[in-house]
């Protein structure tokens, strides 16, 4: 004859404590998936000029042919501003710092030297990521005969400051009074000066990594190998009052962004997702791909809304 148990009253009361406790904990686990309502503009956000859906580099050098000094602004948002610039040979840019945030350029092309306070001078060439610490002063030099073409993104609307020995560039609108400063910057495990892509990366054979990593900016490295595109019905994620922009550092992607066509950006394109637009972000072919993802306040924690019926991370 088989035994049996019974539950008695205190296992019963025991069961129903352990269950209360289980569901408490996941009340209080952030990543645990829920449903929530969500606010979207109705109509979506638009692109406001400089902003746009791609930025093809072929098509930027092609309007430049025949120039080696010039800028072109291709991103403005609450948190950025992004521009491509050329530096002829022999031109140096002044010495320079901003306050409370991280500059940081990608070099397309050419070759630069750089000098950052409390750093050894460095090279960055073609691939080079370079990023200068905040209340660090940094300057760059063309070295060669070609010019040197870089992506660089700056913390939107603000001001330089300049060492006392350098004479700031006149801005409209704005004087430069002397003043002192007690603080300054540096780097971290999860900040440093500069990477070569090509070297650490692509023949390290490197996964994904962040390149900046603070409360203000994240500019993350996403490496993968090339995936069939999913459907259109894979809308991806989209984020409440953030902007998100890649540039494509590596092979080819796909990027499909709410109220847009699919569109494939290949090395130096730079691509816009709206606040409040769905995206998503696709290796393209079968080879491996890379892009600099570019979002600000990611360390403190950065809400992806995915559609209610997405299995695993989405895109």
């Amino acid at each position: 004859m088989r035994s049996r148990t019974y539950a008695t009253p205190l296992m019963a009361g025991m069961l129903a404590f352990t269950i209360q406790l289980h569901l408490e904990a996941q009340d209080r686990n952030p990543q645990r998936p829920r449903l929530v309502w969500a606010a979207k503009p109705v109509p979506p956000t638009a692109y406001e000029a400089p902003n746009r859906l791609i930025w093809r580099l072929a098509e930027i050098l092609s309007a430049h042919k025949g120039q080696a000094n010039w800028r072109l602004p291709v991103v403005k948002t609450r948190d950025f501003e992004g521009d491509w610039i050329s530096m002829a040979p022999g031109e140096k840019t002044k010495t320079m710092f901003y306050a409370d945030d991280r500059v940081f350029w990608v070099v397309e092309s050419g070759q630069m030297r750089v000098n950052i306070e409390g750093q050894a001078p460095f090279v960055a060439k073609k691939g080079f990521l370079v990023q200068a610490a905040p209340r660090l002063a940094y300057s760059m030099e063309t070295v060669g005969n070609e010019p040197v073409l870089r992506f660089e993104v700056r913390p939107a609307g603000e001001m330089p400051s300049y060492p006392i020995t350098e004479t700031p560039t006149p801005v409209k609108g704005w004087t430069f009074i002397q003043s002192r400063i007690t603080d300054t910057g540096g780097y971290d495990q999860d900040n440093k000066p500069y990477l070569d892509f090509e070297k650490d990366v692509v023949q390290a054979n490197a996964g994904s990594s962040n390149f900046v990593w603070d409360g203000h900016t994240s500019a993350h490295i996403i490496r993968g190998k090339g995936i069939p595109t999913p459907p259109p019905t894979s809308l991806g994620h989209f984020h409440e009052n953030m902007v998100e922009l890649w540039i494509v550092l590596e092979g080819q992607l796909d990027f499909l962004i709410e109220g847009e066509p699919l569109v494939t950006g290949t090395v130096g394109d730079v691509v816009l997702a709206p606040n409040e637009r769905w995206h998503r972000a696709t290796f393209h072919g079968t080879g491996m791909a890379t892009r600099l993802a570019i979002t600000p306040r990611n360390k403190e924690g950065q809400v992806h809304y995915f559609q209610p019926d997405a299995r695993g991370d989405g895109q």
